[in-house]
């Protein structure tokens, strides 16, 4: 059985954060710029947070999972939005970092 999580992230670094979210496109729909609707059976999920978890810093990041509950009964996926309208990005996320001056 499947279910539908939200992933949503928060990552300090620009590189860790480029990795999570190039891992994060195999998995699911890039909803907003840290948050992906994933539909996921126990073996998704757990190889997800594997993966997740080889690439962040257990000490700076966080990646939360929001079980939404089953896939089947659910109806349409229903997005409002306060503020600028919600639209599907279809284009890549391009992370552009900026160097520290020493």
């Amino acid at each position: 059985m499947r279910n539908t999580y939200l992933v949503t992230y928060d990552i300090c670094h620009d590189r860790r954060l480029a990795k999570v979210h190039k891992t994060m496109r195999g998995f699911g729909d890039h909803l907003q710029y840290s948050v992906f609707e994933c539909q996921f059976t126990q073996a998704d999920l757990a190889r997800c947070r594997h993966l997740l978890s080889q690439v962040i810093d257990h000490r700076e990041d966080q990646v939360l999972f929001v079980d939404l509950g089953p896939v089947e009964g659910r109806g349409d996926r229903v997005i409002s939005a306060l503020g600028k309208p919600y639209a599907p990005i279809d284009a890549p996320c391009i992370v552009v970092g900026r160097r520290d001056e020493d």
